[in-house]
């Protein structure tokens, strides 16, 4: 009894400080892509997951909350750079991803058990990270209700070569859409305010 008590109690404790959940569902959810799933060999295919609205993913408005999009975003996203043999080709030069920036953007909420579909696409890449675009779409009538911007860094190596690994060639990136250029420019616009901001508090701490 002693050790049912403990074992309880081991795991609300893990459960109450660790998002164990999504620490499982993660690479679940790749090795189904591999291991499941039909590889993708066109890189600029769009790919589709499908989800369902849960209690658990609702705000006090009753529709899905904003942190839960980008976590199923997370989680398609995972999935589709296994299925087209990214994420292999950029172990297999000895990098990694990271993410570097994400933009929501929301049109329709998602109700209690509705279901949708993440549709994920490659956009493009340049000399540091690959981009995607990532719909929520309603199954219910087609409406697009989020959409995600994304920017996957690779540390250790470029997207340039993880492509040519992939496709055993040099290949181009297709030109990014308009608003994705417009996005960067934004970031790159608040890089340097930020860090013109810390070069006045470091002047500032020098004085």
């Amino acid at each position: 009894m002693e050790w049912a008590t403990l074992a309880l109690g081991a795991g609300l404790a893990l459960f109450g400080l660790v998002d164990v959940w999504y620490l499982l569902r993660m690479p679940l959810a790749m090795l189904y892509a591999r291991c499941f799933l039909p590889t993708v060999w066109d890189l600029l295919e769009e790919q589709s997951s499908r989800g369902l609205v849960l209690l658990s993913d609702l705000d006090c408005l009753l529709h899905m909350n904003n942190a839960r999009y980008l976590r199923e975003a997370d989680v398609a996203r995972g999935m589709h750079l296994t299925r087209c043999g990214l994420f292999r080709a950029v172990r297999a030069l000895g990098a990694h991803t990271v993410l570097a920036a994400s933009c929501c953007r929301y049109r329709r909420s998602l109700r209690f058990l509705e279901r949708f579909v993440v549709r994920t696409r490659l956009l493009g890449w340049d000399e540091r990270a690959f981009y995607l675009e990532q719909r929520f779409v309603s199954a219910h009538d087609g409406f697009v209700c989020a959409v995600v911007l994304v920017r996957q860094h690779v540390v250790g190596a470029s997207p340039d070569k993880a492509v040519s690994y992939l496709c055993r060639r040099k290949v181009e990136s297709p030109e990014l859409p308009e608003e994705v250029k417009h996005w960067l420019k934004y970031n790159e616009a608040s890089s340097q305010r930020l860090r013109a901001e810390s070069n006045i508090q470091k002047k500032d701490k020098e004085q």
